[in-house]
């Protein structure tokens, strides 16, 4: 049972429940970092974010920190060695997005650049959302399928309209803790 003031859908395990009241929802600007959790949000489809989020450090060292000036250049011999790795997600559509993406990533002006441009979507700060319930809370909106749509037609894989609107929550692009969460009012 979660404790009153808290999203609900983070349930009581520890590491949901940190990455809920530290990480979920904060506003990231730094376009590295921006890109990773796209490309995370990308490998969840299908799955539960809490397998993603307890593979994280392996995505990490398998995908050299998510540096896309690496992963650009990447080929079938690295798609055949993270299809051999137990340690993420073994998806071979989602790994090969994953190297499209690096370069769709570079091609709009790298890292940086993607930051200016998904904060550019929300005039620079936090959609604020007033949600009452997890119940109300979207799958996606109709500028997470605007992104989605201009993403795609950057060159961007595996960003459908949910999966963008999932990372616009997790990176703070929109503010979607319930009102009765503690992080709301923090984050608004």
């Amino acid at each position: 049972m979660t404790r009153p003031g808290r999203c609900g859908w983070c349930g009581d395990d520890p590491l949901y429940v940190a990455y809920h009241d530290t990480e979920w929802g904060v506003p990231e600007r730094c376009g590295r970092a921006l890109w990773e959790k796209l490309i995370l949000d990308g490998f969840q489809a299908g799955l539960s974010w809490i397998t993603i989020l307890r593979k994280r450090e392996a995505f990490r060292a398998a995908f050299e920190g998510f540096d896309p000036e690496v992963i650009a250049h990447w080929g079938e011999a690295e798609v055949a060695r993270l299809l051999a790795d137990p340690g993420i997600v073994r998806h071979r559509g989602k790994i090969e997005a994953t190297i499209t993406n690096a370069r769709a990533l570079l091609e709009l002006g790298g890292p940086e650049a993607f930051a200016d441009l998904m904060w550019g979507y929300v005039g620079g700060g936090p959609v604020q959302n007033r949600w009452a319930s997890d119940a109300e809370v979207p799958a996606f909106t109709p500028l997470s399928e605007r992104v989605s749509k201009d993403l795609k037609r950057k060159g961007f894989r595996f960003c459908g309209p949910t999966i963008t609107y999932a990372w616009m929550q997790a990176t703070g692009l929109v503010n979607d803790h319930v009102t009765t969460c503690f992080r709301h009012a923090e984050l608004r």
